[in-house]
């Protein structure tokens, strides 16, 4: 039974006190357990972050970036064994792991070019021999507290930028699938990164809530469901902290009636039910415009019946379990409010097989495969709510206007999009849709690393999107320097080429 510990000064630490049972979604058996991180705990590694930082904030940008690059490769060379460990904690299939740490060394690669990144500005002759010029420097220890979904590029999304541009890093991840984290914190070690600039500690509330309130910790990244994102926005910044906390989503695919519908139907199916639905981009609402929505639903179904569910380590499976037994169990809950609330069941993942076995209501481990509901009230809660597993809501529009009246008075604004060959309404959209991430003829609009990730409203508490151009601001502060210097210096000859060290 493995023992998942924290990484605390380079090295893994175990806890003193409280423990949590690790399962593997795919059969409900605990497969380990992981320690939960007491007040103490999170102090030893914040201290050790804070020993670490001063050196770590004077090592010049070349060196931090040759340590970047080499963690890249180290990542890119045990992307497998990350996958499996994704994988057996969370439940997705491995291909999706593997797709997943893709994603997440794509920041890896962005944050490779912090000399650039870094660069400020300068003006020469501001007054009488006076120079001006501005520069970014780290904030010092900044936290990421990170959710089960993306066990390993969510946390990429935050670190790699952070530590390029100086910081000390901990991180918090979920307590449900927290193997990744020691993974990625040992190949830290091997890529050169001094001992204590990257530490994780595992647990729940009790570590969260320190990391908000510790004095030293200069900032905080999180991403989860909207009322924790609030409360952490509200605790955090009440402790005079910087944050960002990025929430829940209710994402909207608009189907305009000069669509594709094979494509539309490609696309919802993969964007609704890839991860099992556990993703915050996900497309959970379609908004079939009339007279399209019979036609759209019956090609839908008809890629519906075709997947394969089994566990993670099986290649011919295209979707997993979920994540836990509560959270199953609350998914599969919506399929009979959506039904008592005037929507039809016309796929029922509680009846799908499971491959190698029965119907996933009956097969131990903790499954239920892709449900389509059909004329969905817009009223409903089902339209509403994150549901945060794999089901597809169809709600019948029957414009365009009512289309986007109904994305823009949603509590949400995290991702969305459009299926159109209307270049004039695609543009109309963009335009007018009140959402963070547009998709157009894209079902999952996930920036790439070099623009930043967030949406609007009740998705984003804070103002600072996630890496890209944003990431880096948020883990810098700005200064000017005005300088005037009345007698020039000489340092010598030196006939030596010219090397960064």
């Amino acid at each position: 039974m493995k023992n998942v510990t924290h990484w605390i000064n380079g090295a893994r630490v175990e806890g003193s006190g409280r423990t949590s049972e690790i399962f593997n979604p795919a059969t409900g058996e605990v497969g380990g357990r992981v320690h939960l991180a007491s007040a103490a705990e999170v102090d030893a590694a914040v201290a050790a972050a804070v020993a670490a930082f001063p050196a770590w904030r004077d090592a010049s940008l070349v060196k931090r970036s040759q340590v970047l690059f080499r963690y890249r490769e180290l990542v890119h060379a045990n992307r497998d064994e990350l996958a499996r460990l994704i994988s057996a904690e969370h439940g997705k299939v491995h291909s999706d792991a593997l797709g997943e740490v893709a994603r997440g060394l794509e920041v890896v690669e962005f944050a490779c070019g912090i000399p650039h990144l870094l660069k400020g500005g300068y003006s020469e002759g501001v007054s009488t021999r006076v120079d001006s010029y501005s520069i970014r420097q780290p904030l010092g220890v900044v936290a990421g507290i990170t959710p089960f979904n993306f066990p390993a590029m969510v946390p990429m999304w935050m670190f790699p930028i952070a530590i390029a541009a100086g910081n000390a890093f901990v991180l918090k991840p979920s307590e449900k699938d927290p193997s990744a984290s020691l993974l990625m914190a040992e190949l830290w070690k091997e890529a050169g990164l001094p001992d204590g600039v990257f530490g994780v500690v595992q647990g729940d509330k009790v570590a969260v809530d320190r990391l908000l309130e510790h004095p030293d910790v200069r900032a905080v990244s999180f991403v989860g469901s909207t009322p924790i994102a609030r409360y952490v926005y509200e605790t955090g910044t009440a402790h005079g902290k910087r944050v960002q906390a990025l929430g829940g989503a209710k994402n909207h695919m608009l189907v305009l009636p000069d669509a594709d519908l094979d494509l539309v139907a490609d696309a919802a199916v993969s964007a609704g039910f890839g991860s099992a639905g556990e993703r915050c981009m996900a497309i959970s609402v379609v908004l079939a415009v009339d007279p399209v929505g019979d036609e759209l639903v019956d090609k839908i179904v008809s890629r519906v019946s075709a997947l394969t569910v089994g566990p993670g380590d099986d290649p011919a499976s295209e979707m997993g379990p979920l994540v836990t037994e509560v959270h199953r169990d609350k998914v599969a809950s919506y399929l009979d409010l959506g039904v008592s609330e005037g929507a039809k069941l016309v796929v029922d993942g509680r009846q799908t097989p499971v491959r190698g076995g029965a119907a996933a209501a009956d097969t131990p481990g903790f499954w239920l495969g892709p449900t389509v509901l059909d004329h969905v009230p817009a009223d409903s809660r089902v339209h509403r709510e994150e549901i945060f597993g794999p089901v597809l809501s169809i709600v019948r529009v029957s414009s365009y206007e009512e289309g986007l009246e109904l994305i823009n008075g949603g509590e949400f604004g995290n991702g969305t999009a459009i299926f159109t060959n209307d270049g004039g309404a695609a543009r109309r959209f963009q335009n007018e849709v009140e959402v963070g991430m547009i998709g157009i003829n894209v079902p999952i609009p996930v920036p790439m690393a070099f623009y930043s990730f967030g949406g609007w409203k009740a998705s984003l508490f804070g103002d600072t999107h996630v890496h890209g151009t944003e990431g880096v601001h948020f883990y810098t502060r700005g200064k000017v320097v005005t300088s005037r210097w009345l007698d020039p210096s000489h340092g010598g000859v030196n006939l030596g080429f010219p090397t960064n060290k």
